[in-house]
């Protein structure tokens, strides 16, 4: 009981600091701005372009030293962020200690050297709760692949709807959950009970979501680098969005083909291990649930913990607290569903920012999350800085009669807009134009801003969440009541 008030009292103390960040930005905007008078009174000019409807301009650029500081900033952020992560992953590499990371990968390759333990094996788990419209889908892409899975099984969990029926005409194994009242985690929990201990240290277990299709070469390449690599503990999914017809929609894979980007160029080192779809070996899965409730948060014996909103990304934070190599190959892509409405978007959002909040502040500050808290730190600056940029427009609509143009942030525009369609130039021509108009991928990155402030003052206020089908279940048995 004590440990965990202390848990959730650490949890408030991460979002208070978040906010508290973010503050801090916000009186350093100001204390600057209030500095900067003679920046503020540069003279404004005209410019007739057509007649009677002059444009006005201002040839007025900030200090220079508030561009070396936003430079530095900028500098010593990025610098700090990757040799965090670095630390961590360099440490693991080197470590040779059993007990403290016995996944590291040299404890690994020493446990098997010399021996062959067969060819990598799959064993594809799909954990399913009422998908019996999208799991056909799913289970042709993991058929159809050209190296094909070794066992293919449908974790059934509380369906009420015939995808039992359609992973049976898919001729793939089932299994259901029983009694599970811990959603995803619970019932693969169930699953990796029966099937874990059965495999040795070359098969593998992938956990698949039933809304998501993997692109051809997937197996193919995960096998590959389990075969080359003895020390390498897990393999996740570069993601990207269904080919879906919406604005919405296109603003979800314009955001997917950004992060699939950022990852390939940081050559496979990955934040999370996407729930969609990841490949572990066995052994990884076993030591982590021996680890659990001793150094790992979570119930001993079981691999998921089931009091974390975002399972995969508290398991990816598991993984690499005991020294695991974990990487996101270039080859290994997945296309998953997007949310086909804001409302459900934000619910979405909004489980993935307070369980990552959630996750960090279980594991406490260690070598592993100190990447992940600056990450949430360098979140709530980010939000700052969009934020005091609608602040200035603001002003200048409020205190100025007109309309005046500055070359020097029209040029900084153009960069910035220049940037977003470069980004997603692997996406086809909607992606780029999408990104060319600008506007409204601000006006998307300010409603991910306000899921992630709300994210944060829900777990600095403690508030507690329900999500998913928890709450349509609970609906459904208070209308029973009634």
């Amino acid at each position: 009981m004590k440990e965990a008030k202390s848990s959730k009292a650490f949890q408030r103390g991460v979002g208070l600091l978040v906010l508290s960040v973010a503050l801090l930005g916000i009186a350093v905007f100001w204390w600057a701005l209030s500095a900067t008078n003679d920046y503020l009174n540069y003279p404004v000019q005209s410019l007739s372009v057509i007649q009677n409807l002059p444009i006005f301009y201002s040839l007025q650029i900030p200090p220079a030293y508030a561009i070396l500081a936003a430079l530095a900033v900028g500098a010593i952020t990025v610098t700090a962020f990757v040799g965090l992560e670095l630390r961590d992953v360099n440490l693991s590499r080197r470590s040779h200690q059993l007990h403290e990371k016995p996944l590291a990968p040299w404890v690994l390759m020493n446990e098997t050297r010399g021996q062959f333990n067969g060819e990598v094996t799959i064993t594809v788990l799909v954990p399913a709760h009422n998908e019996q419209a999208l799991l056909a889908n799913t289970l042709n892409s993991l058929q159809s692949q050209s190296q094909k899975p070794d066992r293919i099984i449908v974790v059934l969990d509380n369906c009420t709807d015939d995808t039992e029926s359609v992973a049976l005409s898919a001729g793939v194994e089932i299994f259901k959950s029983v009694n599970n009242k811990n959603k995803k985690a619970g019932a693969l929990n169930q699953a990796l009970a029966k099937f874990l201990p059965g495999l040795g240290p070359n098969d593998t277990v992938m956990v698949m979501d039933a809304d998501t299709v993997l692109r051809q070469g997937f197996l193919a390449s995960a096998v590959q680098h389990f075969t080359d690599d003895r020390g390498l503990s897990a393999i996740g999914g570069l993601f990207y969005g269904e080919d879906r017809k919406g604005f919405i929609s296109q603003l979800q894979r314009n955001e997917y083909i950004r992060y699939s980007r950022e990852i390939r160029r940081r050559k496979g080192r990955v934040f999370v291990l996407t729930g969609t779809a990841s490949i572990f070996r066995s052994q990884a899965l076993r030591y982590v649930s021996e680890h659990r409730g001793t150094v790992l948060p979570g119930n001993p014996g079981e691999v998921y913990d089931t009091g974390a909103l975002t399972e995969d990304n508290e398991l990816t934070i598991a993984l690499k607290s005991l020294g695991a190599l974990v990487t996101s190959p270039a080859e290994c892509m997945v296309e998953t569903e997007l949310m086909p409405d804001f409302v459900s978007l934000w619910r979405q959002r909004l489980r993935w920012q307070r369980g990552a909040l959630e996750n960090i502040s279980a594991y406490g500050i260690t070598s592993t999350t100190t990447r992940y808290f600056s990450q949430q730190l360098g979140l709530a600056y980010s939000v700052f800085a969009l934020w005091s940029f609608y602040l200035m427009i603001a002003l200048q609509l409020v205190s100025a009669s007109v309309w005046v143009w500055y070359p020097f942030w029209v040029a900084l525009a153009a960069l910035f807009i220049a940037e977003k369609v470069f980004t997603v130039r692997d996406g086809d021509w909607r992606a780029k134009l999408l990104a060319a108009f600008l506007i409204p991928e601000l006006i998307y990155d300010t409603f991910l801003d306000l899921v992630f402030l709300k994210g944060v003052f829900d777990i600095a206020l403690r508030r507690q969440a329900l999500w998913g089908h928890e709450v349509a279940d609970q609906k459904l048995e208070e209308g029973n009541q009634g």
